[in-house]
């Protein structure tokens, strides 16, 4: 026994020495990946102190090991770029791998499935492409996989379905364009989907997904899902988050839903549900309810009363009817309440705000009667209370006289009466006070909030002076007081507020004459004074307010003379009817679309007679006594000359038909700008040989024009089979690029019309547009010299991208209300002397919301379809084929240095333009919400984002803002879900 003793110590020291030779080769191996890895993705900073060392790599903060073998890497957020290299399957220990919001590029490496002890995979917020490699099911201890926020396309392989262990699966917010498999119901272990915001082919809500008994969150919006909801649904009793919002769903909501004991969000809006909404509710964990924008009837259940976990209910743009329930005024959680634009009726629940702290308060547009509750602001967080177009009525609750985080008050058209509560005008975060069409009665305060912007108090009783004290009124930009019973002169101090666009004083009893400093007006678009009392003389000061398009002064008791100054403005719209004013009417506006301009003033005269006005200078002479001899000799003169007069005319009439028909009186002659050219400049330079250009509304002409070198006159005639259509055309165009300034909108002088032909006058561009220059080989028949021989060279192209770019974004974000021009394209680009681009061709242009009405933004139809309102779904290539073939160049990885125009591609320039290729991509994605805003096209052409490109940072869960009418900048779903995804491992 004692001589086998040494025998198995040795044993034992040698295997032991063997096994630490091995695990210290291994732990070697392991951290010779790890540098690899490294120099792979180009040494990161953030990785810079991974290098070879006596220190273990165990100790770096990326990597965690167990018994000295990684098991867990973690980059996430550490600006790695490139690809996932198959060579880091040699950590076979790994159970967890992170790379979370990086700039991940290209495919999913099939190595990676030699992982088998993988349990966490996160490769989300990256630029991953391709498809989800088949054999995914070799991860079978898989438990979380995150793929979100990526650009991966095709099917959802079935093997996703077969993997045991399953309870995380994000694939939303890819480009997912075939369909998701059924399989995905075999998962009995799942507790989280989200697949939200992909193309998906139009397909039903899987059957088998209510095997689903452990899912607790299953998000699908936006997923071309089509058909019912299927009625099992109530078999998913684990559920706590629903959203299937943004889809074609149809048919009822099944009252299943609302049995769910642990559901807290509900989010089924934007669908084609109809039918009443169950009234039996159980789950009575439900936190937020949105079934807005659907198709539903009936009455609000009585039974939302019982959820006292409630914080938000959506039930806006529907066609429900009844009273909305006493019980949901008591809820002591509510804080989000949207039910406009329904048939709703009676009462609003008086409790309303008493037992919560309510935020939103939306009831516009139904047929409610009574007061607003008296505590409506009772919590103190009240920001917004939209009620117009209802028939309540009563004084304003004295609750909001204490509601300093009020911003928006619209209770417009109502019967409301009484005194504006005093603390509601200086409310310190109110921006919008809109209280039109009621019987307000009291006076203007001397102070307002410092935050208003806009001030709309038309239509009610309003009396008392206009006064102005200190500079709470500074930021002021729309003020509309028309129709009250103010008193006074109009004071001094109100020209102080430069930023005023609207002034609407019109139907009240002002007197006195106007301020003398109202050049400081330089932002005012509309004045109306009308129908007051106001004298003296009109200041000629008007005449150096650059902004103004509308000026109504009608039916006061001005006098004296027009001044001249006011003529070089050739406003659009101008009315000085019904005053005393005196001598010849300004040139500028001797033409009949001015007809009833300056009628009721009899001092005033002009040189035309087709404006219901005398002629200047005009005398009446007296008769003389003639013998009746010479009246014979005068007579056979005429009666001679009328003969030679009419051979005369009958020779030469269709010589001079043209010219005789654009002396037409009846033609329309309406400035935008100070001009030195006449109409007949324009009429004398429509020949055939200045012709440039035709489309299918008509041809654009180059005329010679004083004072502009050249313009470009696009000439609309109309067809009876498209009058209609052609008129709808051309009023869109007007009304746009009339009021529009910004140096890369392309500038309307004037407009020339009558009923058979409209002419629109615009600054001529040297350079034509921008599809001639890119395509001059196939258009050189059309087509300068100069621009069949020479290529754009990419600073140039760049610079003609910046400037459309920073002329969307104005037409998107600074205009109010935006406009989205629905046919961009190439050839509506349009290039000056310097290659300055400006955006032309606003015929097919539509605002997205006006002013006072309610309505939400619609889809648009440009020439490729679909667009987004505020996103670039055509600020891209015009040609699909091409945008569907980039997709696929950048799915596969192939480099984009091969696809450069060899013409212009020179080495410096190629990491910009590669940047400029991705943005294009994006901008053409097939999903809305994958495309950047104009902003953020601008930032990034500017070089001041470009990561935008790689990795698409601003994914969020909704994108649909839940309150509409209010300038909320963040959906108030979000209020009870988190505002990134929940983590695999809590």
């Amino acid at each position: 026994m004692s001589g086998k003793k040494p025998i198995f110590l040795l044993i034992h020291f040698l295997i032991r020495f063997l096994f630490q030779h091995a695990d210290s080769k291994f732990h070697d191996q392991e951290q010779a990946v790890l540098l690899r890895l490294k120099q792979h993705w180009q040494n990161p900073l953030s990785l810079e102190h991974w290098t070879p060392s006596n220190t273990s790599h165990c100790t770096w903060p990326e990597v965690v090991c167990t018994n000295n073998y990684i098991t867990q890497l973690i980059l996430d957020n550490k600006n790695i770029s490139g690809t996932i290299p198959p060579f880091l399957s040699h950590l076979k220990n790994l159970t967890f791998l992170n790379f979370y919001n990086n700039n991940i590029v290209g495919k999913i490496p099939v190595a990676l499935y030699n992982l088998s002890k993988l349990e966490i995979l996160d490769l989300s917020q990256n630029c991953v492409v391709g498809t989800i490699p088949d054999g995914i099911d070799r991860l079978a201890r898989l438990s979380c996989l995150k793929l979100h926020a990526n650009n991966l396309s095709g099917d959802i392989p079935a093997a996703i379905g077969r993997i045991p262990e399953l309870r995380t699966l994000y694939l939303n917010d890819n480009l997912f364009n075939g369909t998701f498999p059924p399989e995905i119901g075999n998962l009995s272990k799942l507790e989280q989907l989200y697949m939200a915001r992909n193309g998906f082919l139009p397909s039903k809500l899987p059957s088998n997904f209510t095997q689903l008994k452990k899912l607790k969150m299953l998000w699908i919006a936006g997923a071309n899902l089509i058909g019912e909801i299927p009625q099992m649904i109530g078999e998913m009793v684990a559920l706590e988050h629903l959203n299937l919002s943004e889809n074609e769903l149809t048919g009822n909501i099944p009252g299943s839903l609302f049995m769910l004991m642990n559901l807290r969000l509900l989010y089924l809006y934007i669908n084609k549900l109809s039918g009443e909404i169950p009234q039996v509710v159980e789950a009575l964990n439900l936190t937020f309810v949105d079934l807005s924008q659907n198709n539903l009837t009936g009455t609000i259940p009585v039974d939302f009363g019982k959820l006292d976990k409630l914080s938000g209910l959506n039930l806006f743009f529907n066609q429900l009817s009844g009273e909305i329930p006493e019980s949901i005024g008591r809820l002591p959680a509510l804080k989000f309440f949207s039910v406009f634009s329904n048939n709703l009726s009676g009462s609003i629940p008086p409790d309303l705000g008493r037992y919560s702290a309510l935020e939103t308060f939306e009831v516009a547009s139904n047929r409610l009667t009574g007061n607003l509750p008296e505590y409506l602001c009772h919590g103190g967080s009240l920001r917004g209370v939209v009620a117009f177009d209802n028939k309540l009525g009563g004084e304003l609750p004295k609750s909001l006289e204490n509601c300093s985080r009020l911003r928006t008050v619209r209770i417009l058209n109502n019967a409301f009466f009484g005194n504006i509560p005093v603390g509601l005008w200086t409310a310190s975060n109110l921006q919008q006070l809109m209280i039109s069409d009621n019987s307000f009665t009291g006076e203007l305060p001397n102070e307002v909030s410092t935050s208003l912007l806009r001030l709309e108090m038309s239509n009610n009783r309003f009396s008392g002076s206009i006064t102005i004290e200190g500079d709470s009124w500074r930021n002021l930009v729309v003020f509309n007081a028309s129709n009250n019973l103010f008193t006074g002169a109009i004071p001094q101090e109100l020209t102080t507020l430069r930023n005023l666009t609207v002034l609407l004083l019109d139907k009240n009893q002002l007197n006195g004459e106007l301020p003398s400093d109202i050049m400081s007006w330089k932002s005012l678009n509309i004045l109306n004074l009308s129908q007051n009392q106001l004298s003296g003389q009109i200041p000629e000061k008007f005449g150096f307010l650059p902004g103004l398009v509308t000026l109504d002064l009608s039916d006061n008791q001005f006098s004296g003379k027009i001044p001249p100054q006011l003529g070089s403005l050739r406003l659009p719209f101008l009315n000085l009817s019904s005053n005393h004013l005196m001598g010849q009417i300004p040139t500028e506006y001797e033409n009949v679309a001015y007809a009833t301009s300056f009628l009721n003033n009899p001092g005033l005269c002009t040189r035309r007679s087709s404006l219901y006005l005398k002629v200047c200078n005009s005398r009446p002479q007296k008769p003389s006594k003639t013998s009746t001899q010479f009246l014979a000799l005068i007579l056979s003169s005429l009666i001679a000359a009328f003969l030679f007069a009419s051979l005369f005319a009958f020779i030469t009439i269709r010589v001079h038909r043209k010219i005789n028909h654009i002396l037409d009186p009846e033609w329309k002659f309406i400035h935008f700008h100070m001009l030195n050219f006449t109409e007949s400049d324009i009429f004398s330079g429509l020949k055939e040989r200045n012709l440039i250009g035709s489309g299918g509304s008509g041809q654009v002409y180059r005329v010679a024009a004083n004072g502009f070198g050249s313009v470009a006159v696009k000439r609309i005639s109309n067809h009876r089979n498209s009058d209609q259509k052609l008129e709808k055309e051309f009023l869109a165009e007007i009304e746009i690029l009339g009021t529009l300034r910004h140096l890369n909108i392309v500038k309307l002088l004037c407009c020339i019309s009558n009923d058979n032909s409209k002419l629109l006058v615009y600054e001529y561009m040297e350079n034509h547009s921008l599809d001639q220059w890119l395509h001059s080989e196939k258009k050189a028949k059309g087509s300068s010299a100069s621009m069949n021989h020479v290529a754009l060279d990419w600073s140039k192209r760049l610079q003609i991208a910046v400037g459309a770019a920073q002329g969307l974004c104005y037409l998107h974000h600074d205009c109010s209300p935006p406009i989205v021009h629905r046919d961009v394209k190439s050839s509506n680009i349009l290039l000056d002397s310097h290659f300055n681009a400006k955006i032309a061709d606003f015929g097919l242009a539509r605002m997205l919301v006006k002013q006072g009405e309610l309505a939400t933004v619609s889809a648009v139809a440009g020439s490729l379809g679909y667009m987004a309102p505020g996103k670039a779904a055509n600020y891209g290539d015009e040609d699909t084929c091409l945008a569907k073939w980039a997709w696929r160049h950048m799915q596969e990885e192939k480099p984009i240095v091969d696809v450069l125009d060899e013409e212009i591609k020179e080495p410096c320039c190629v990491d910009e333009m590669g940047v400029v290729f991705k943005l294009g991509v994006f901008c053409t994605s097939i999903l809305p919400s994958e495309r950047p805003n104009m902003k953020e096209i601008l930032q990034i052409l500017l070089g001041r984002n470009p990561r935008w490109v790689c990795g698409r940072k601003n994914m969020r869960h909704a994108e649909h803002a839940s309150t509409p009418l209010l300038n909320s900048s963040k959906s108030e779903r979000l209020a009870e879900s988190d505002g990134s995804l929940a983590s695999c491992n809590g």
